[in-house]
């Protein structure tokens, strides 16, 4: 529960090294989460170097300039056929979010940020990435260490959110007992 208190999606980040035992760190926490019949669809690519993430950062819409503080860009990624496919429900984006929230809440615990986002050229990054055409880069996310001032690539609404945690919706508003209504 603390892990899950303590998880905010923050953009003013510090940089923190990133090992490659960190890597395989997060990487089995995103491993253990639960999938159909345990197919794992998800696969990622953990970016440390500072070449390759600025050419990720060349791919990134302009609200996002604040990922270039990220000491580590993951790329999110699967595809259909490596999950269940269950009356026209297709399982590959559940369970790769599952293991995305599993590797978040690791991070969480080790004291580092893990924000994903979805702001970026997908035939882009993937290019630069190496991910083949038949996958779906579901998210890229975001590691760093939250900093102890805002910096100024946040825009100003950004910064808003950066201080204060953004309301939830209460319980009614999002869960129900029994039935709708």
């Amino acid at each position: 529960m603390d892990a899950i208190e303590a998880r905010r999606a923050y953009r003013s980040l510090d940089p923190v090294v990133i090992t490659k035992n960190l890597i395989k760190d997060l990487a089995r926490s995103a491993g253990l989460a639960p999938s159909c019949f345990n197919y794992q669809p998800w696969r990622f690519v953990f970016v440390k170097d500072p070449k390759v993430l600025g050419e990720i950062h060349g791919k990134l819409s302009k609200t996002n300039r604040w990922v270039e503080r990220a000491s580590m860009i993951v790329g999110v990624f699967s595809r259909e056929d490596d999950d269940c496919k269950v009356r026209g429900r297709n399982y590959h984006q559940f369970d790769t979010g599952m293991a995305v929230g599993f590797l978040m809440l690791r991070a969480t615990e080790l004291g580092l940020v893990a924000h994903p986002f979805a702001g970026y050229r997908e035939k882009g990054v993937k290019g630069v990435l190496g991910i083949p055409e038949e996958y779906q880069l579901i998210a890229l996310v975001a590691v760093g260490k939250k900093a102890d001032v805002i910096h100024d690539l946040l825009t100003d609404d950004q910064k808003v959110t950066e201080s204060k945690r953004p309301e939830r919706k209460p319980f009614g508003e999002f869960a129900y007992i029994d039935r709708i209504g």
